[in-house]
């Protein structure tokens, strides 16, 4: 299906895109400065040497709870990307890329759920927790903030790159970094060969009449699905991938904003014809349409994305179904979701790095 090797370089731009956001009325854009820088006061009051609590009671760890690889591998792609992170990130990095290691398993995969005590309590974790290992260690591989880091990431990323899953979303993650990976290491095999393999997995649906999404209902994380045919295709050179990927982009935000604002995927999932808003919705879904809708523009240029990238950091800001403000601009903690009554008022880690990643977003493409 693919052709790597004659399209190491080929990270270019579509030329022209249909409407990427047929969305009515189009989201009037915000200055960027007025929103706030991310924090990472209460990521640092999350963490310890071990890695990084999974949950918290209001701002309080819930050491009971532990810790597990998929908020690990979170927290290391968001302290890869902070532009110029101060000094206090980096030791934060190295235990999250530390924990990875100690995760690993000698099949190459990882374990997922780690107690208070450091041992651990699955054989292997979910199929999401190994994608989103690799994506971790792609994107240490190519923007981690120490050269060892960066050497880590690419060697703890060979290591792993016979990930195995049918999983739509669990390629999704392989292949963001997989991407990461052919951008550290243009010329190594192993990224290539899990770009190929990975996105080879993700089903795509013919262009025609009906919902063109590969799946019956939305579940989670769902704009991963796009930005993953996104950053293969571009990685690649393949129009039929970038074409796809636009196509399920705009057919999710068209699906997901109402009166202005995202109105997200609840926990329960959505499928065309039921009714919104729905509860619980989580901000993981406004991490993943920032992602996708930033690199949606990188290759188009079209800023109708960007006001999108806006659009969903504004949902974490207030700008949502409850009108409930669930980012702390103060502390850099993010409460877990929306409820129908309010925001649920426990700021864990998910929900923490999903708030900061999409605010990263916003000031990179303001910068």
């Amino acid at each position: 299906m693919f052709s790597p090797r004659s399209a190491e370089a080929s990270f270019g731009r579509v030329a022209e895109t249909k409407d990427p956001a047929r969305v009515e009325p189009r989201p009037g854009r915000v200055l960027t400065d007025r929103l706030p820088r991310p924090r990472f006061d209460h990521l640092r009051r999350m963490t310890n040497g071990h890695g990084v609590w999974e949950h918290a009671r209001y701002t309080t760890p819930r050491t009971a709870h532990g810790y597990c690889t998929d908020d690990n591998a979170r927290a290391l792609i968001v302290i890869s990307r902070q532009p110029e992170p101060s000094p206090g990130l980096i030791p934060m990095a190295q235990v999250y890329l530390a924990f990875l290691e100690q995760a690993y398993l000698p099949d190459g995969g990882f374990h997922n759920r780690r107690k208070r005590d450091g041992t651990w309590q699955d054989e292997v974790g979910s199929d999401d927790s190994q994608g989103r290992a690799l994506w971790a260690l792609g994107s240490a591989a190519n923007r981690g903030p120490t050269s060892a880091i960066r050497q880590a990431g690419l060697e703890w990323f060979v290591r792993s790159s016979e990930f195995d899953s049918p999983s739509p979303r669990s390629n999704a993650y392989a292949v963001l970094g997989a991407a990461e990976m052919v951008r550290a290491a243009p010329t190594h095999d192993a990224g290539w060969k899990t770009l190929e393999r990975c996105a080879g997995r993700i089903p795509v649906l013919a262009n025609g009449a009906g919902s063109p999404w590969p799946e019956k209902r939305l579940a989670y994380d769902n704009a991963r699905i796009p930005e993953a045919l996104l950053a293969a295709g571009a990685a690649i050179g393949d129009q039929f991938l970038l074409e796809t990927g636009l196509r399920l982009l705009e057919w999710l935000v068209t699906n997901e904003v109402r009166a202005g604002h995202f109105s997200f995927t609840p926990v329960g999932g959505w499928a065309p014809g039921e009714p919104r808003p729905g509860f619980d919705q989580q901000p993981i879904e406004a991490a993943a349409m920032a992602d996708a809708c930033s690199r949606a523009f990188s290759l188009t240029a079209d800023e109708r994305w960007s006001d999108l990238v806006e659009l969903a950091a504004r949902s974490c800001l207030g700008h949502n179904d409850g009108a409930a403000v669930l980012y702390d601009a103060e502390t850099g903690g993010c409460r877990d979701g929306l409820t129908p009554e309010g925001a649920n008022l426990n700021q864990g880690a998910e929900s923490t790095l999903s708030a900061l990643a999409t605010l990263q977003q916003a000031h990179r493409l303001a910068g």
